[in-house]
């Protein structure tokens, strides 16, 4: 093994750069989205505010129980670190193998392409196609078109993985100025939002036809709206960086968990105050449309670039965060070896960096990250609720291990996340049965890599 394997990353996040992480990973371009088709699906803003705190209120749920994980276990890799000890090396490589293929990356894909999309605001050629490939490889099995929007957001994605090879204290310093910068431009809109002269509460009493509406409609809203809080897990991955993780580890996950809440709460009741919820679930980008009443055209032009500000934070907190997943994997003998090694100076896991990013890049030029992500929600919210679960296993099979953090509300509290994981998961099985059994069969392609680095580092071991 090359001397590289056997350094180890350094404790150089302080808990002010673990917090950005959170809030820098969730915010990116749900809060943007979510509420148009939201509204849509309950009708009723008072009953969208109700997802809105609920969805919070999981999410809190979620953060409070791997607040005592992250503490006891305080190594890289997070959900996968946490399935292992209470599941074994199955159950945590199903859940690295969908990170690092579809999750993960096609996070960053996406998020990357939303970059671009918000930059044709200003560079309209940027959706001109620049190469054409005819063969049916593309989108709804189509010739596959490249864009020079495809190619910036690219460069982008490069470009941060550039940053994060510089290691955790560059990376988490760039996330802490971007989630600064983002969180100051949403409270100016918030801001200007409550301070309209023509706005008023009235528009809390305004509805739209609901589709489906009822029980349906609640949770295929918050579907979404657990889209939009999406990634307040993700600073856990980071945990064997963080300095005292026993102590900011808890500190970051539930403080961030609440500054985003509250940033959604009062954002959507400033859309509700300028816009009535007609007007809402006609705007692709509500934002942009609350500035449009306001200050007119440029009002909206204004709201693409806090969108940039908002997806850069996220995708540059997505890269830093999602690469360490494949490097536990490697250190555990169930990855590509390179993926686990470490760089000499920087400290970083370079190749891991560099590994998923050129995935993700691959996933913008193909298109098709929105359908693989699509196809992989089934399987991770069945993952997501085993990881909250694995506290009440670990307190049953591990007694003794030491817990700087217990999870407040225990066990109701990761109790009432994983019944909702499950409510979840009948919903996406039962409105998207395709795409949840295409979610199975990628996580079936893996298993044969599974047994064969398993017998590989079974093998090594004896030897």
């Amino acid at each position: 093994m090359s001397n590289k394997s056997h350094l180890e990353l350094r404790r150089d996040l302080g808990v002010w750069g673990a917090v950005a992480i959170v809030i820098g990973t969730v915010i990116g371009s749900g809060i943007f989205l979510v509420p148009k088709r939201a509204i849509l699906k309950v009708g009723d803003p008072w009953e969208l505010f109700f997802v809105w705190v609920f969805g919070g209120l999981l999410s809190l749920a979620g953060a409070l129980t791997y607040a005592e994980l992250a503490a006891a276990m305080p190594e890289s890799g997070g959900e996968y670190v946490y399935l292992r000890a209470a599941y074994g090396r199955l159950y945590a490589f199903i859940y690295g193998w969908t990170q690092m293929w579809v999750a993960k990356s096609g996070s960053v894909a996406t998020l990357a392409t939303a970059f671009y999309l918000a930059m044709v605001n200003f560079a309209p050629g940027l959706n001109s196609v620049i190469a054409r490939i005819d063969a049916p490889i593309g989108p709804g099995w189509k010739p596959l078109e490249i864009t020079a929007g495809q190619l910036v957001a690219i460069a982008l994605i490069l470009g941060l993985a550039g940053v994060n090879y510089f290691g955790v204290r560059f990376g988490g310093g760039v996330q802490l100025v971007v989630t600064i910068a983002k969180v100051g431009l949403f409270a100016a809109i918030i801001v200007i939002g409550f301070s309209f002269s023509a706005g008023t509460f009235g528009h809390m009493s305004t509805s739209v036809p609901a589709d489906p509406g009822g029980l349906g409609g609640f949770f295929a809203a918050l579907v979404g709206i657990l889209w939009a809080y999406d990634g307040w897990n993700n600073v856990s991955m980071v945990s064997a960086e963080i300095q005292n993780p026993q102590k900011n580890l808890p500190k970051a996950l539930i403080m961030g968990t609440l500054a985003v809440m509250a940033i959604y709460l009062a954002a959507n009741a400033a859309y509700f105050y300028v816009l009535s919820a007609d007007e809402v679930a006609k705007a692709d980008l509500v934002p942009a449309e609350v500035m449009r009443k306001i200050f007119g055209p440029a009002g909206a032009t204004a709201v693409s670039v806090v969108a940039m500000v908002s997806i850069f934070a996220a995708l540059n907190g997505s890269i830093l965060t999602g690469a360490r997943v494949p490097f536990a994997m490697a250190r555990d003998g169930l990855f590509f070896k390179s993926f686990g090694e470490v760089h000499p100076d920087h400290r970083s896991p370079s190749v891991s960096i560099f590994g998923l990013s050129i995935w993700s890049c691959v996933l913008v030029l193909s298109g098709r990250y929105d359908e693989l992500y699509t196809c992989v929600i089934f399987a991770s919210w069945i993952l997501y609720g085993m990881a909250a679960a694995s506290v009440i296993v670990l307190r049953k099979t591990q007694p003794n291990l030491p817990r700087p953090y217990r999870t407040l509300g225990y066990p109701v509290v990761p109790m009432v996340f994983v019944l909702v994981a499950g409510l979840l998961i009948f919903y996406t099985l039962r409105d998207s049965p395709r795409e949840s059994l295409l979610g199975l069969v990628l996580i079936a392609i893996g298993l044969p890599f599974y047994f064969h680095w398993n017998r590989q580092n079974s093998s090594a071991t004896k030897g």
